[in-house]
């Protein structure tokens, strides 16, 4: 079996309300609680949950990435904007409504409700096989 990611913690100032808004805005299952912890968790597929954990203090900003498909992201885009909530083309920045199309895909990336930089991607940019050396530049 190959090593999978299961589940990760993900800080919020209110757990429920983070967790509700990202399954809303995925299109996936939630709970407000789980047997398993204090958390509030977002099913994202069927290997991976993120668990919502309530933080009384600071936490580090995160960066969360989506791989999705075409109709995907045009349903997570449409749910980001049905919301009212800025979106933008890069992973920092003003928010420019923009989707990215400078990587074969596109991307879009939103900071609601704590600041974590949520993205979604239909193309793998981190995932690319080499290019020969062949067609290298150079």
């Amino acid at each position: 079996m190959s090593v999978q990611l299961d589940h990760a913690i993900v800080p919020s100032r209110d757990r429920k309300a983070a967790a509700e808004l990202l399954a809303a805005i995925l299109g996936v299952p939630w709970a407000q609680s789980s047997a398993f912890g204090p958390f509030s968790p977002v099913y994202v597929n069927d290997g991976l949950t993120l668990d919502f954990d309530q933080a009384d203090g600071p936490f580090p900003v995160q960066h969360y990435c989506f791989r999705v498909s075409e109709a995907e992201l045009d349903g997570i885009v449409e749910r980001i904007r049905a919301r009212g909530l800025a979106c933008r083309s890069t992973p920092h920045g003003a928010a420019d409504g923009r989707i990215d199309t400078g990587h074969g895909g596109r991307i879009v990336y939103w900071s609601e409700p704590d600041g974590h930089v949520w993205e979604a991607l239909t193309l793998s940019y981190a995932r690319r096989p080499p290019m020969p050396a062949s067609r290298r530049p150079g």
